[in-house]
């Protein structure tokens, strides 16, 4: 794909502050961050949203990329992301979730269009705010929480001591994956990444 075809917004959801850093319901931001150093890029706040954002390219002459973490919380996310849509002129099959899934087993990665929203709060504000289900997510499995854990304090605590020790590799892996549905597409990645 050529930069012809308008620059792509990469999402990475999360929650602001240094108490959700480590978080699981961060890993969006994890993500978004080794971009950015790929990129060369770094983040800032934007004059038109509530969020940070970077800018660069992949590759010489490669697609732009506009990364942003929205800085309301996660169930807000989508307003910053349909902001920054307009102001980019990006539409949403060009507009990327980077997000945590409890329906995939941790250390798996996986890519889809559309769909639902699997009861994930920062999708389902996206969907609502750019008035479509039709952008691409990007999957970080975190595995549903053990025993009666309630999901949602589960995906608000941190990564465990045995999965630290294979996050930045899968972190890499996501942001190997958001680069190849920009330069390959979506069904290709899936074919590279699904059996993996």
């Amino acid at each position: 794909m050529t930069d012809e075809a308008g620059p792509w917004l990469v999402v990475g959801l999360g929650n602001p502050g240094r108490e959700y850093a480590g978080n699981r319901h961060n890993v969006g931001f994890m993500v978004a961050e080794l971009l950015a150093g790929r990129l060369g890029a770094r983040f800032g706040r934007h004059k038109r949203a509530v969020a940070e954002v970077a800018e660069g390219r992949l590759g010489f002459g490669g697609p732009k990329l506009v990364l942003v973490k929205p800085l309301t919380y996660m169930n807000l996310s989508g307003g910053p992301v349909a902001a920054l849509s307009q102001f980019y002129k990006v539409p949403p099959a060009q507009v990327i979730a980077v997000h945590d899934e409890l329906d995939i087993g941790f250390g798996q990665v996986r890519v889809k269009f559309g769909g639902g929203e699997g009861g994930h709060n920062g999708l389902r504000s996206m969907s609502k705010s750019l008035g479509t289900k039709d952008y691409v997510r990007v999957r970080f499995g975190v595995g549903r929480p053990p025993g009666r854990q309630d999901p949602a304090d589960y995906v608000l605590s941190d990564f465990g001591a045995a999965e630290r020790k294979e996050l930045d590799f899968l972190v890499d892996r996501a942001a190997d994956v958001v680069e190849s549905v920009i330069v390959k597409g979506v069904e290709p990645t899936q074919n590279l990444y699904h059996g993996a």
